[in-house]
């Protein structure tokens, strides 16, 4: 497969404000706040209002390879070097769900040790940059206007549907078509994805949610098996049984084996083909192929320690936008997220009465 003569050049005309966008922005984030209060009287205990449910929480290291082509070595890739890393894996939903339940999968990736001043203001001086990703390479509501009105059926259904009505609410955080019916919610616009097939979680491919910049250009991040033993893994489908049944696979893969993945970047060449303001359109590869950046390195560990559950679910905090402002992440779906997650992060922590830490150091991580 052949690269792409020239890729896309950042400027800040590659994003375009969307009609009402803050308005929308606004009334979204309100949305999932009521919800997340929701869910917290359903347990007494505050959780994520994306991704809830940890399945492992992993210690690693990010190996930058080096002489990478001058379109890759960009932003924190400029310079082989190696990082320590932390890693989440998680499902979609805003909820604790039995993994019986088919979702999308998250990948979480925090990368300590990168110098440089930050994208948000008040963690300017830290030295994290972090990468959410999904088993997907599209979200179905991709644009602020979707995701806002997908928002607001949702919690309706929440606010009137039995406990029986929710747990059919969730699949890759959009609305299945029995909810909707059940609480006589018309079904404007069609927000429904068949479910994610039960592929083994650590055979899977994960991408950014939407673009990112990427330094001097426009890009996708993502993350794919290398090691042998988890490329056996890709399309493995696994019968789940167990509510538990994601963190015991991952606890005991890693309890005597590591495994290695690939960092990698798709750059967009074409704006009319691979778009930033619509996030439900796949870049196609064809045009565009995915280029190494370097290995994530995991060595065999305990994933779920009690210690890490709880700093994972209620200490540690991800964020696209916990990164340098070359890596800032792009359109309305990811600028809606700047004030969601700090919502999210702010009511977490408060309600949990746990400190928010930025971690400076692995060692930060319990064993």
């Amino acid at each position: 497969m052949s690269l792409p003569t020239a890729y896309v050049r950042y400027t800040d005309d590659v994003e375009e404000i969307q009609p009402n966008e803050d308005q929308l922005i606004t009334e979204t984030v309100e949305s999932m706040a009521r919800i997340n209060r929701f869910v917290f009287e359903q347990n007494r205990h505050a959780v994520r209002d994306a991704h809830a449910k940890t399945h492992g929480i992993l210690r690693g290291e990010l190996h930058v390879y080096p002489n990478l082509a001058a379109h890759l070595a960009q932003g924190m890739f400029q310079e082989p070097k190696t990082y320590p890393v932390i890693l989440r894996l998680s499902s979609a939903p805003n909820t604790i769900d039995p993994d019986t339940q088919p979702s999308v999968k998250g990948l979480a990736v925090k990368i300590i040790g990168v110098a440089g001043q930050k994208f948000l203001p008040d963690q300017a001086d830290e030295v994290t940059q972090d990468f959410l990703l999904v088993n997907d390479t599209i979200i179905p509501t991709g644009d602020i206007k979707s995701y806002h009105d997908m928002q607001l059926r949702q919690e309706k259904v929440i606010a009137n549907a039995p406990e029986v009505v929710t747990s059919l609410i969730t699949q890759a955080g959009t609305l299945v078509n029995q909810a909707l019916d059940a609480v006589g919610i018309k079904k404007e616009v069609p927000l429904v994805v068949p479910p994610h097939p039960n592929n083994h979680i650590l055979g899977e491919t994960f991408t950014t949610l939407g673009a990112i910049r990427f330094g001097e250009y426009v890009a996708k991040i993502g993350v794919a098996p290398l090691s042998g033993n988890v490329q056996a893994l890709a399309g493995e489908q696994v019968k789940i049984t167990e509510a538990g049944g994601w963190r015991d696979l991952v606890v005991d893969f890693f309890r005597t084996q590591g495994a290695e993945y690939e960092l990698r970047a798709q750059l967009c060449s074409d704006l009319a083909t691979m778009p930033v303001e619509d996030a439900s359109v796949d870049w196609p590869q064809d045009q565009s192929p995915y280029q190494t950046l370097g290995k994530i390195v995991i060595p065999a560990q305990d994933t779920f320690s009690p210690a890490r559950r709880v700093f994972a679910e209620d200490v540690l905090s991800f964020n696209p936008f916990h990164c340098l402002p070359e890596h800032r992440p792009l359109g309305s779906i990811n600028r809606a997220r700047i004030k969601a997650y700090e919502t999210s992060t702010a009511y977490r922590h408060h309600m949990n009465a746990q400190p928010r830490l930025e971690p400076r150091d692995i060692n930060q991580l319990p064993n």
